[in-house]
């Protein structure tokens, strides 16, 4: 039994013990989950460079190369998508879970069965730097995958064009209570950025959504993820 458990507390009824249920609830949860206690790692795949999008215009023409130029992030050599990305995500999500129902009728009634397990996009929201040297990244990605002029992708093979991310959930002491890593991710949309003159005291930011293979369990100093004997029995 817990030390929690029916627990009482004196008060000034009558000297009687009364009990204190929000106490009971507050030594119970300890303390709650904070959504704004996290960060995203995302690994860009090795079919990025320099941040040069593929275009898809016929290779060596000057319209070609004019526009990848164009295209390139105006953040300079030094800077790094995968570390720009743990501060430039402002927002994301716990991934669902979700297993399918397969219904099978019974005389006047439905038996409810699992059905296969599914896994939806994953969407961030990202802040844009001034040089838009991640946003750049997202685009030379897209690219990659399917150039603009033409119906061609860059990647041999669909690996090439995948990647993983991470997202990790802290607790107010600064450690890692949950994580997830995302498996063979790619971008399938990148969302608008709205301009407008009377758009003040607001920096500029966007979505990307990406298709998820599956997601597992991150085992990097995750006590979180692991149900220790004592706490299963």
């Amino acid at each position: 039994m817990s030390q929690y458990d029916s627990q009482t507390y004196s008060g000034n009824t009558e000297g009687k013990q009364i009990s204190a249920p929000i106490l009971d609830f507050r030594n119970r949860i300890q303390d709650l989950a904070r959504p704004n206690l996290f960060q995203v790692e995302i690994g860009f795949p090795g079919i990025l460079d320099d941040g040069s999008p593929s275009v898809g215009g016929a290779t060596g023409t000057t319209e070609n190369a004019t526009q990848s130029e164009a295209g390139k992030s105006k953040a300079g050599a030094g800077a790094s998508a995968a570390s720009l990305a743990t501060f430039l995500v402002k927002a994301a999500n716990i991934p669902a879970s979700t297993v399918g129902v397969i219904e099978v009728p019974y005389r006047g009634r439905t038996l409810k069965i699992a059905g296969d397990r599914t896994f939806e996009p994953w969407t961030i929201t990202v802040l844009n730097d001034k040089g838009f040297a991640l946003r750049s990244k997202f685009e030379e990605w897209s690219t990659k995958i399917q150039a603009l002029q033409q119906n061609l992708q860059e990647p041999k093979t669909i690996a090439e064009y995948q990647a993983n991310a991470k997202v990790r959930q802290y607790d107010r002491q600064g450690s890692v209570v949950r994580s997830y890593k995302f498996e063979g991710i790619w971008p399938s949309t990148i969302s608008a950025i709205d301009l407008a003159w009377d758009s003040n005291d607001t920096p500029e930011e966007y979505t990307v959504e990406f298709q998820v293979q599956y997601w597992t369990y991150d085992t990097d100093a995750n006590a979180g993820n692991a149900v220790s004997k004592d706490a299963s029995s």
